[in-house]
């Protein structure tokens, strides 16, 4: 499947786990638990681990806050980043 043919949820590459979420999805989100030095150390990970351009990585991230099977796979994570946009969205 090519990069940009990705699905957020279930029916993407990689396995799906038992929330429903395709491993990339879950890649995804633990990157995002992470402490970063800055955004430039960010990017890099987003391309060598993820294999994907940071663009796409928010895409993707972006769907992913908005999917119940991420909210119940990682809430802690997907809550913080609901506010994180709420708050960029109203600034606006």
């Amino acid at each position: 499947m090519s990069e940009g043919a990705v699905s957020v949820g279930g029916m993407s590459e990689g396995s799906v786990s038992g929330s429903g979420l395709s491993a990339r999805a879950r890649a995804v989100l633990a990157l995002e638990r992470r402490n970063w030095s800055g955004p430039g150390a960010k990017e890099r990970a987003i391309r060598e681990e993820l294999g994907l351009a940071p663009v796409r990585y928010y895409q993707l991230l972006n769907a992913l806050l908005d999917d119940a099977r991420a909210l119940a796979h990682d809430p802690v994570t997907v809550n913080r980043l609901r506010r994180v946009r709420e708050a960029r969205r109203a600034e606006r």
